[in-house]
């Protein structure tokens, strides 16, 4: 399980159009689960974004995690993190290591309920679906995390 954590001043997701999940400050959490991902993994990467800190104090030092300040998470599935490209001849992306949607879809709603039973408003795209994401990166600061 792979996440791509932004700290964002504010960001949406779109499907066909309208708005289907928008946060003000806070963490644009990118998730990709792999076939090998289990759900031990998943709630121990829930502990790693929800207790990351990568807001500010009062000295400009990151030390304040999501549960610290209270902002907000946009959680939004992208099996392309999955992607490999080490055993390619050509250019084309490998996403065989990708959880297929039956697996990938339970786990990923996992980490959306875990953040939340952690006291984090959690707002989310929709699995599968086309999606346009927009987002101001804060700073910019741009974490990746594995399991």
């Amino acid at each position: 399980m792979r996440a791509v954590v932004q700290r964002v001043s504010r960001a949406r997701v779109v499907v066909a159009g309208e708005t289907v999940g928008a946060i003000g400050p806070g963490l644009c959490v990118l998730l990709g689960v792999a076939a090998s991902d289990t759900p031990a993994e998943t709630e121990r990467l829930v502990g790693k974004v929800a207790r990351l800190r990568i807001f500010e104090n009062e000295a400009g030092k990151f030390d304040r995690s999501l549960l610290d300040t209270g902002r907000e998470a946009l959680v939004v599935s992208q099996f392309t993190l999955i992607a490999g490209s080490a055993r390619q001849k050509g250019t084309r992306p490998d996403f065989s290591e990708a959880a297929p949607r039956d697996q990938a879809e339970p786990l990923y709603l996992a980490f959306v309920e875990a953040l939340r039973r952690h006291g984090v408003h959690v707002e989310t795209g929709i699995f599968g679906a086309r999606m346009e994401l927009e987002l101001i990166n804060d700073g910019p600061v741009t974490i990746i995390l594995d399991t």
